[in-house]
């Protein structure tokens, strides 16, 4: 049987960080330091530098991910680019110029995008790809994010937001790695979110003038925050666990079979309860609180950080998990160790 293995993780963190002080100040005192770490659970997170563009730090994650896997870029095959649409040149494909950064120069690419569920869908997809093409043997995800910068601390609706952070990451997957394999995946939809909630100024329905560039700059907002609110509440845990439990059925696993929570960044309550439903203990996992969210990169860099803990080890059952606002939520599970 063919299968799809990791064989190489790879991580770009900014040095620069903003603090839960700095946060509270930015809101006007509206959350407090002790509520900004307490309910929103930063206690300081990632901010880019001067030179961390999105497709910078994807390079960066790259080149960090082939030194993991020993690997020659050379031999990547496809770079599916799970980066952020906010970089450095609209219109410019950042899994192409990753590629030529990285010289990865037998492989052709492409930008895909789910928010913050590129990296879990992205696996999926770079999964399909390796069992149906057979001249496809290595692919890279990879990607860099930063859409924090487009933030409004003033506004009381963004507070859900307050976690953005910024940094990079990459995953190699490689057919029949025979180790690190990627079991289930499974990802679920609801389009009737998909206008609720994104950068309001600046594309083609509200273009920039001469007036809103400043703001259009921190005009990431809620556009239907009641709707988006209200409705999530109705249906986004039910969502995100029938994707848990499908792509733990399509991995022949139960939930009682988890090791580890790999799982972006949201406020300390909701984390915990998903800790208590999915029956697992808080070393389990670990919570971004020194990081924030860092999007799509959240995954891999739990991964990373739980393999150096000794959290992962070998025969661990990995169950990775994110959702993005549009709205779509997923899940994969990955059997870790040699097989």
């Amino acid at each position: 049987m063919v299968n799809v293995g990791i064989v190489g993780l790879g991580l770009y963190i900014p040095e620069t960080k903003m603090t839960a002080k700095e946060i509270s100040e930015a809101t006007n005192g509206i959350w407090s330091e002790e509520a900004v770490i307490k309910k929103l659970g930063i206690v300081e997170k990632t901010i880019p530098g001067e030179s961390d563009g999105t497709q910078e730090m994807g390079v960066k994650a790259a080149l960090d991910a082939l030194k993991d896997a020993n690997m020659s870029p050379e031999e990547i095959d496809v770079i599916l680019c799970m980066g952020e649409e906010w970089k450095e040149y609209p219109l410019t494909t950042s899994a192409l110029y990753i590629q030529g950064k990285i010289g990865a120069k037998n492989a052709w690419g492409i930008d895909v995008q789910n928010r913050c569920c590129t990296t879990v869908s992205a696996l999926k997809i770079a999964k399909d790809m390796l069992l149906a093409d057979e001249s496809i043997d290595t692919i890279m995800v990879v990607g860099g994010y930063r859409n924090g910068d487009f933030v409004d601390y003033s506004d009381s609706n963004m507070s859900m937001m307050y976690n953005l952070s910024a940094g990079g990451g990459a995953i190699i997957l490689k057919k029949n790695a025979g180790k690190n394999i990627l079991l289930g995946s499974h990802i679920k939809a609801d389009g009737t979110f998909s206008r609720d909630a994104g950068v309001e100024i600046g594309g083609i329905a509200n273009p920039f003038n001469s007036n809103n560039v400043e703001e259009g700059y921190k005009s990431l907002r809620l556009m239907d925050p009641k709707h988006m609110k209200d409705g999530l509440n109705a249906v986004s845990m039910p969502n995100w666990f029938e994707c848990i439990d499908k792509a733990l059925e399509k991995s022949g696993l139960k939930r009682e079979d988890i090791d580890y929570l790999a799982v972006l960044h949201f406020k300390k309550s909701m984390h915990d309860f998903m800790l208590k439903e999915l029956g697992l203990k808080d070393e389990q996992s670990i919570y971004l609180s020194d990081y924030g969210h860092m999007g799509q990169v959240d995954q891999i860099l739990s991964l990373k950080l739980a393999l150096k803990d000794g959290k992962v080890k070998k025969g661990s059952v990995v169950l990775m998990i994110a959702a993005g606002i549009g709205y779509v939520w997923s899940a994969n599970v990955i059997k870790w160790g040699e097989c």
